[in-house]
């Protein structure tokens, strides 16, 4: 076993993070008391036998066909995603603050949506300067008027949140970022879970680990509801772009769990500003899209007028109020980057309420004064591109060299309004296995956020894990991997 150690790190295991992890295992109160029988397990198995299940998980993936594509790799375009089988856990009372606290800030943004589109009191009251909204890349006019139902904008949200030692020894919580356009990742949380349950069914049962394969019928009641004749029956299709996508087994998998049609924009027409679907009895009526593609291929029409991705005529559809789009066009605006820094305000201001859950330290470039902070402290900090995603167009200052640091600040001085900047945080780590043994990896966390008639979200999540030693960079089009997510308790 290799040491287990990573000294400013809150570990989600073990109490002392700078001993080896078998010294942790056997001494009394060295873990946490809801890891203790993993610890136990971890005490009777060999390294050995913890290869042989997850090379049995690698395969089992393989043969599914679940693949993601990692950008830069010149061994092909798509993997295998990378799955350890050593679990992520959380006690009911910690799932609890996570949940309370993103149901909260998703209320909250689909009402800023709302308002935006519609009254914009926000701008009016001077909470968000109006520039940062009105020209925001992802601020679509073409919304402006436009009513849906239930005034619900986001129905699926991934809240990435991140556990740090940020001002604290005990790891703190954090929203690191909303992702409100086409989250991706639940299919790999289910999957996750039947691989676990495959592997290691009596483990689960002695945890009594709450359920997440449940998670398909809520996504298709929850598209169901918002119709806008939800009480007829509501005929839901999952437009995609393709095989081609890195997310395409998702799109697949969700279509087939929920039964319902997997369609791409050449399945479907626009006659009347009604939406139809191409089938072998002739044109069927769509009542529900849920989208993954992003605004600008939707709709040659009125976006992008070479994409064939999504077919002309679909805004007319939508402004009409004849098909319901999940998520709704113009929800980027909410998630960008620049606008994340508000969501504490927005909270306060629509709801009257104090924030649940922080955020991460936010600087933003556009301020002349946190420009200068940014420029001179940019060797410790992690600066990101505001439309940004994947952990791309981000520089982690501490592990970058001087020379990567002085070009970003020039792309930085030349586009201030495209960044903000964020303290290093030391996230947390989990046990991971790895060639030599188990070692610490450091890990966020997606929940996944589902808006209809009320905000429902499974026990479990998406925990991701940057696999290479030291980096923070957890995301799977990079090379990172994914954790089964277990409540207990």
């Amino acid at each position: 076993m290799v040491m287990y150690t990573d000294a400013d790190a809150f570990d989600e295991m073990v109490k002392n993070a700078t001993e080896n992890i078998a010294q942790s295992i056997n001494q009394p109160g060295g873990v946490r008391p809801h890891y203790q029988i993993i610890a136990n397990w971890l005490k009777e198995q060999q390294h050995s036998t913890l290869r042989a299940r997850h090379e049995e998980a690698e395969l089992l993936f393989r043969r599914v066909g679940i693949t993601f594509a990692v950008y830069g790799n010149t061994d092909g375009t798509e993997r295998t995603i990378p799955f350890d089988i050593l679990p992520r856990l959380f006690t009911s009372q910690e799932w609890q603050r996570i949940k309370s606290g993103v149901q909260q800030r998703i209320r909250a943004l689909n009402m800023f949506l709302h308002d935006v589109y519609h009254d914009q009191r926000i701008i009016k009251d001077k909470l968000i300067p109006a520039e940062q909204i009105l020209n925001n890349a992802q601020y679509r006019p073409q919304m402006m008027g436009v009513n849906v139902p239930n005034n619900i904008y986001a129905h699926i949200a991934g809240i990435d949140i991140v556990r740090a030692t940020h001002g604290s020894e005990e790891g703190e919580c954090f929203v690191l970022e909303d992702n409100l356009r086409v989250p991706s990742g639940v299919s790999y949380m289910i999957e996750n879970r039947k691989m676990m349950m495959r592997l290691f069914p009596d483990l689960i049962a002695k945890h009594r680990v709450r359920p997440v394969e449940h998670y398909p019928s809520l996504l298709l009641d929850t598209l169901r509801q918002s119709s806008a004749q939800p009480n007829a029956y509501v005929n839901v299709v999952v437009l995609t772009p393709g095989m081609y996508n890195s997310a395409y087994f998702e799109h697949a998998f969700l279509a087939q769990q929920m039964g319902v049609e997997l369609v791409e924009g050449s399945d479907l027409v626009v006659k009347d500003d009604v939406v139809f679907m191409r089938t072998t009895q002739g044109l069927r009526k769509v009542d529900v899209i849920y989208r993954r593609i992003d605004d600008d291929y939707l709709d040659p029409e009125v976006f992008r007028s070479d994409s064939t991705l999504g077919p002309a005529g679909l805004l007319r559809a939508y402004q009409a109020g004849n098909v319901s789009l999940c998520n709704a066009i113009g929800t980027g605006v909410a998630d960008d980057k620049s606008i994340y820094p508000y969501v504490p305000d927005m909270i306060r201001y629509y709801l009257s309420e104090e924030p649940i859950l922080s955020n991460v330290p936010t600087y933003l470039c556009r301020r002349p004064k946190e420009l200068d902070y940014v420029l001179t402290n940019m060797h410790k900090l992690v600066v990101k591109e505001v439309h940004g995603a994947g952990g791309y167009g981000m520089l982690i200052g501490p592990a970058s060299s001087q020379t990567e640091i002085e070009s970003f600040k020039a792309r930085v001085r030349a586009k201030p309004d495209n960044y903000i900047a964020q303290p290093t945080l030391a996230l947390s780590t989990c046990p991971t296995l790895v060639e030599s043994g188990i070692a610490p990896r450091h890990i966020d966390l997606r929940p996944f956020v589902l808006s209809g008639k009320e905000i429902r979200l499974v026990s479990g999540g998406l925990t991701r894990v940057a696999l290479t030693e030291g980096s923070l960079v957890v995301n799977s089009s990079q090379g990172g991997g994914t954790k089964d997510t277990w409540i207990i308790g």
